[in-house]
């Protein structure tokens, strides 16, 4: 007697399996998770912190009624939603960009808007295109130009002379002049920080044989001003505090790299030097105080060449500077008071209570003024030194001047996490 055929063929009445049922799913909707992710991506590529970043996010999901998660590092973003037993994931991989103030004022407006139903998510996730499809603002002339006053005015807060100035400046402009040729080709893009630091240090070696001695060291770092990685670092040290762990770590990684280029940069372009018959190259001690007129000069200098080489608005110039002097006047007074050290936790803490008082007041960012603030207290220039003092064999005072460049770190982190404990800004950047 043959056994029945078994069908292989599943029961239309037989109750499918779970796994199988969640795969026919419905998918999210569409145009709100298409807007989230744009939004997303956007933000990342014009250097929001992982913190923020996902605050942002989850905001806006939750105000368009989406159940979602996110996880941000510098190189990618993971965006998933759905219940946790159904989840629809996303992986977007980023190339962190430039900071650009401006297109992140535009993205906090169209994120407000989309929030309130003045835009529909469709809208809005073609908006975020257009936005990242603006020209730039400033044209490379003017960048240039800020490349040079950066550098110069750099000198000046660093103790520097005038030779220092011209030759930081010059050392300055030669560098941007090399960023905006290799901007779109990766791979020599790669490659601009040493090569910057080998430039910075020969121009200040051919500036000392030709033009009669200078502190080289303030030259060649005044040069290196906009490369140094002083802002990531403080990003990194945030972005830990916050509990951002990887993040926070990878960033980490990625300054002391930058600081590892511009050290064998400027090694290898201090030898410059001794290929020219020797000339007497003293360096005398740097002064203490700069000339109340001269800081305040290079403060509002600086303040302009920071927000054009951050492209804001120039309805937040003013702003910007009023900012950058308050906090860099804040860290001085800090200095006296709680030491070189810790003195930049008064400077951040005042920046930030400052940024978030405007943001409330003016409905935009604290992020317009924080970052360029920012500037002026971060601490890549001890990082430099300590780096330079290690490759002198000097570990005792490299050791010293990494751990300072730390406390720095640590101390302008905890000024901007306490300002915003003291004064909470109504947006999350």
């Amino acid at each position: 007697m043959c056994a029945p055929a078994v069908s292989t063929r599943p029961s239309e009445t037989a109750e499918a399996p779970p796994e199988f049922v969640a795969s026919l799913a419905p998918p999210p909707p569409g145009p709100a998770v298409a807007f989230v992710l744009r939004l997303g991506h956007a933000l990342h590529r014009h250097g929001t912190p992982a913190h923020r970043l996902e605050g942002l996010m989850m905001k806006v999901s939750e105000r368009l009624g989406l159940e979602a998660r996110f996880f941000s590092t510098p190189t990618s973003i993971f965006a998933s939603f759905g219940p946790p037993e159904d989840l629809r994931t996303s992986l977007i991989r980023v190339e962190p960009g430039d900071m650009d103030l401006e297109r992140l004022i535009l993205l906090d407006t169209l994120a407000d808007d989309v929030i309130h139903g003045r835009l529909t998510p469709a809208v809005g996730a073609r908006r975020v295109e257009d936005i990242l499809a603006r020209p730039p603002r400033y044209g490379p002339a003017l960048q240039l130009l800020c490349w040079m006053l950066a550098g110069a005015s750099a000198a000046l807060l660093f103790g520097g002379g005038w030779k220092e100035m011209g030759v930081a400046g010059v050392s300055s402009l030669a560098i941007g002049a090399l960023d905006l040729l290799t901007r779109k080709q990766p791979t020599t893009a790669r490659v601009l920080e040493p090569v910057a630091a080998v430039l910075s240090a020969a121009f200040a070696g051919l500036a000392a044989h030709f033009f009669g001695p200078l502190h080289g060291e303030v030259a060649t770092l005044a040069g290196l001003i906009v490369l140094l990685p002083g802002l990531t670092l403080t990003i990194a040290v945030n972005e830990v505090a916050t509990r951002n762990l990887i993040s926070g770590t990878s960033r980490l990684t990625h300054a002391a790299l930058i600081f590892l280029q511009l050290g064998f940069g400027a090694a290898l372009g201090s030898r410059v030097a001794t290929v020219l018959p020797p000339v007497p190259m003293p360096t005398p001690a740097l002064p203490a105080v700069l000339p109340p007129g001269v800081a305040i000069a290079a403060l509002v200098v600086a303040g302009f060449a920071i927000a054009v080489l951050f492209r804001a608005r120039p309805r937040d110039w003013g702003w910007i500077a009023l900012a950058g002097a308050a906090a860099f006047m804040g860290a001085r007074l800090g200095a006296l008071l709680l030491g070189p050290q810790l003195g930049a936790f008064a400077g951040a803490l005042l920046l930030g209570i400052g940024s978030n008082a405007l943001a409330r007041l003016r409905n935009r960012p604290a992020v317009t003024t924080v970052v360029p603030g920012l500037m002026l207290l971060v601490p890549g220039s001890v990082g430099f030194r300590s780096l330079a003092s290690l490759l002198e064999r000097d570990v005792v005072a490299g050791v010293d001047t990494a751990f300072s460049m730390l406390m720095v770190a640590v101390a302008l982190a905890a000024g901007l996490l306490s300002a915003n404990a003291i004064m909470p800004s109504r947006k999350v950047l």
